[in-house]
């Protein structure tokens, strides 16, 4: 046998570290994705002719579909093997994004924002599992999560200067046109690189079909109901008809994930007041997060004139926040101090950036008002993210701890989709009742409803941070233990990597790095003996079961 490297002169180290590189490329073309179109958006509605009221769509039907889809996602991988499933993922992201370049109007937009969700929902968990299977050594390992987390805590602020700059000076249409030919040569590159993981016919489960389809429709149409208040009102029967099938159908979902094996989400996970806690704060985090990254995105542009390249720029404080704050207070206090210490003053510091925000008029100054506001907003966040992700894997069964850390995801898309919706709805309505009684035709008056609606949007924001923040103190009772990991992962250096995987999180970015708070690490030690043993004893019973896919993968 000969001694020469595999062709192309790669050893079999460097193969894995060029499979980082596959993968890293991928995550951060997940992450980007929703800021650079941010920062595109004005553009792109003046082009096709969006309303205000449809404007939040092109966000919403990423998210919605991003964070609907994620468990099964993880589970089709599972299922099919995360490299077959990846590569497909990249392949339907790069003809998704082609679609939505091409746009010929609204519809033609949204649909393509919601499919390139559906894949990214493919491409997420099979990344992370494909990244924990190929570094197996401790020291490997936490360098590769380092790097991973590097990369999603990066790719929000890249996606905020790339967006401006191609906007700027190429077209809107570019942000999504870029990803295309990326997608391709990473597929191909995947392709040759990951190692296969096809698990056999006869270890699979079935599908949790009817879970995703009563969660996802029922999410969908609670959102489209919320949406159509704008032109309807609140007491239009499609609107009320909307939100009412969209309750049922979740009211359904929870009866039909309660007797079903193989759930998508066992509701186990979610029934445990600090996992429960932890998924509610991030997901009314996010409707503040992300209702507030869009009118800001308008404010910045519209009312005062910056060009989209130093609109990225505006936010890089913001997000600069949230990575020193996640990183240096909330990574060195949460296993120091109670859980809900950290999130419940999290949320009430990104509270006060909100209200500091409702200030805003169309004469304030960015340094004066709009930076403390991003700021205070982007410390609390910081401080709410990284003990949620850790909470959201404690004390899980193994087999169970990808399926709890793509819960804390889909709370955070389903979050952002809802808050978008709603929060867009109140500001659209806000300045049409605001111009009615005025000279609308008058471009400062015209300036001022909109402002006004920011303001009143943002003030509805600021409440619904407030009640989370008294949800977190109330629910969330976990206080760290003696040589207690992060995530419920060993202490040492990959688990240090792991939780700063997590902490690079943050808005528009990564949901998926909450699933980097080591699943796989945890899923190499879920056939151990001990794992099952009296020993465990803590453990729900329910969460005991033989999973052969969780053993399998």
């Amino acid at each position: 046998m000969s001694s020469q490297p595999p062709p192309g002169g790669r050893t079999a180290d460097s193969r894995r570290w060029w499979a980082l590189a596959v993968i890293a490329i991928a995550q951060l073309m997940i992450v980007l994705d929703i800021t650079i179109v941010n920062i595109a958006l004005p553009s792109a509605q003046t082009d096709l002719g969006i309303s205000d009221a449809d404007r939040q769509w092109v966000i919403t039907a990423y998210t919605l579909a991003f964070g609907g889809l994620l468990l099964l996602g993880g589970r089709l991988g599972d299922l099919f093997g995360r490299k077959r499933v990846f590569v497909i993922g990249l392949l339907g992201f790069a003809a998704a994004s082609a679609l939505g370049g091409g746009a010929q109007g609204p519809t033609m937009l949204f649909a393509a924002r919601a499919l390139q969700g559906a894949f990214g929902a493919l491409l997420a968990p099979s990344a992370l599992g494909l990244l924990s299977t190929t570094f197996s050594d401790p020291k490997e390992r936490s360098t590769a999560f380092g790097i991973f987390g590097a990369i999603a805590g990066g790719g929000a602020a890249i996606g905020l200067i790339s967006g401006g700059l191609l906007t700027e000076y190429l077209n809107w249409r570019w942000c999504l046109f870029v990803n295309t030919p990326i997608a391709i040569v990473t597929a191909i590159a995947a392709f040759y690189l990951l190692v296969p993981d096809h698990i056999a016919k006869g270890r699979r489960v079935k599908l949790d079909l009817p879970g995703a389809f009563l969660g996802c429709g029922g999410l969908l149409a609670i959102v489209y109901g919320t949406s159509e208040a704008v032109n309807r009102g609140w007491g239009d029967w499609l609107v009320l008809g909307s939100l009412c099938l969209g309750v049922l159908m979740l009211l359904v979902f929870v009866l039909v994930e309660k007797r079903n094996p193989h759930a998508l989400l066992p509701l186990h996970i979610v029934a445990e007041r600090n996992r429960g806690g932890g998924a509610l704060s991030v997901g009314l985090a996010m409707i503040g997060m992300f209702g507030v990254f869009l009118f800001l995105t308008y404010y910045l542009q519209i009312i005062k004139g910056y060009s989209p390249v130093m609109t990225g720029v505006a936010f890089l404080p913001m997000t600069g926040a949230i990575v020193l704050s996640s990183t240096g207070i909330a990574a060195r206090l949460m296993t120091r101090v109670p859980s809900r210490n950290l999130i419940a003053t999290g949320l009430l510091l990104a509270a006060g950036g909100l209200a500091v925000l409702t200030q805003i008029t169309v004469t304030s100054a960015y340094v004066a008002t709009v930076l403390p506001g991003e700021l205070l907003l982007g410390f609390g966040m910081g401080m709410v993210f990284m003990p949620s992700m850790s909470l959201a894997t404690l004390n899980v069964a193994p087999r169970e701890t990808g399926a709890a850390a793509a819960t804390i995801n889909s709370a955070q898309q389903v979050g952002g989709s809802f808050g978008t919706a709603l929060l867009n709805t109140i500001a659209a309505s806000v300045t049409a009742t605001y111009l009615a009684s005025r000279v609308a035709t008058d471009p400062l008056v015209q300036a001022q409803g909109a402002v006004h609606g920011y303001a009143v949007a943002t003030t509805v924001a600021m409440v619904i941070l407030l009640a989370a923040a008294l949800i977190a103190f109330l629910m969330i009772n976990h206080r760290p233990a003696p040589g207690e990991a992060t995530g419920g992962a060993p202490a040492g250096p990959g688990a240090e990597a792991d939780a700063g995987a997590a902490a690079g999180r943050q808005p528009q970015p990564d949901p998926h790095v909450a699933r980097a708070a080591n699943p796989e690490a945890a899923r190499s030690r879920a056939d151990a003996p001990a794992a099952d043993s009296p020993a465990a004893g803590s453990r729900r019973p329910d969460t005991l079961n033989p999973d052969p896919l969780r053993s399998e993968s």
